[in-house]
């Protein structure tokens, strides 16, 4: 009967290591249900884009950044750059943000010609799950363009020459108006006197670089002549609406230096071969002419291409200031 009694006690008492299973769940289903959830954006603005295709400078850099929804401090998230077989991997803190976001940031250098492709990567820890951001995509190219190119370069450059405020169409053809529009880009921007698109001229459109700066920020709307570089300036709510290439007076008829109103337009070609003429003191004006050198060589008028004076002639309204200027 003791010996009964006996079994019977140890039967009904748990073992301990049976109980302390059965009381708790595994170490690694505690991390998981501990660990928070995430979500990771990613992007760049470096570059041009043409068709929603984004793309770079051969050699600019690249500067890739993106949120974390939710932060947790010392986390990080590795970056992979690949580019054909060639991939990178990039170790990037996640900073904190406004509102319980993070923060990602890398800049690396498209220093080859073709196709990268960005992800980004968090690795699971005991604070943070797995999760990773959407791959952007994005083409290394080295253009350069002159008369008579068609194709991506020249669509790049309309559509950027434009966006800095020269006078092009978006046609994909380099033509003579694309090279008027270079022209007056290379002018504003030390660049030479040429209508040739050279690697410096998209090194600088690449960048959103280029436009002309006023002088003059008020009023918003006024016209601007820059001897110094000989263009013009059509400005709106203070910055270059469009800069043309033009040509001043010659040393022996120098055009006149202050600040002016237009007081009268003369549509049409006169007698002199003047076109489109916007007069703002005396017999100066604003006009299309046949000849635009690269240099002073007018009577003292400010001569434009003929191409480019109707767009000018209906811009300008009777009473608007224009400032000639050194």
């Amino acid at each position: 009967m003791k010996r009964l009694a006996l079994l019977t006690a140890l039967l009904v008492l748990p073992t301990p290591a049976f109980a302390d299973a059965a009381e708790r769940p595994s170490d690694r289903g505690a991390e998981a249900s501990q660990a928070a959830s995430g979500r990771a954006s990613i992007g760049t603005r470096t570059g041009l884009v043409n068709r929603r295709r984004r793309f770079v400078q051969r050699g600019q850099k690249v500067i890739v950044r993106g949120r974390v929804r939710d932060f947790v401090a010392g986390q990080f998230m590795v970056v992979r750059v690949k580019r054909g077989r060639r991939v990178g991997l990039h170790r990037v803190p996640i900073l904190e943000a406004e509102r319980g976001l993070g923060r990602y940031t890398l800049a690396f250098r498209a220093k080859r010609r073709g196709r990268y492709r960005v992800r980004a990567v968090h690795s699971a820890t005991a604070q943070q799950r797995h999760f990773s951001s959407r791959t952007v995509t994005l083409r290394s190219i080295n253009p350069r363009a002159g008369v008579g190119a068609r194709g991506l370069a020249v669509r790049l450059l309309q559509r950027n020459l434009l966006h800095q405020g020269y006078a092009t169409p978006l046609n994909g053809y380099f033509g003579a108006a694309t090279a008027r529009a270079v022209l007056a880009f290379r002018k504003v921007n030390g660049q030479g006197e040429s209508g040739f698109a050279s690697r410096r001229v998209f090194f600088k459109l690449f960048r959103k670089r280029g436009r002309f700066r006023v002088r003059y920020r008020r009023p918003g709307r006024h016209v601007e002549y820059d001897w110094s570089r000989q263009v013009l300036v059509l400005v709106r709510r203070g910055r270059a609406w469009r800069t043309y290439h033009s040509s001043s007076g010659k040393a022996s008829t120098p055009t006149v230096f202050g600040a002016f109103r237009f007081y009268r337009k003369q549509p049409g070609t006169n007698a002199k071969g003047m076109v489109h003429s916007n007069y703002f003191i005396g017999g100066y004006a604003i006009h299309g002419y046949k000849s635009v050198p690269t240099h002073p060589a007018s009577h003292g008028c400010i001569r434009i291409p003929i191409p480019n004076a109707a767009q000018v002639n209906r811009r300008i309204r009777i009473g608007e200031r224009i400032f000639v200027y050194r």
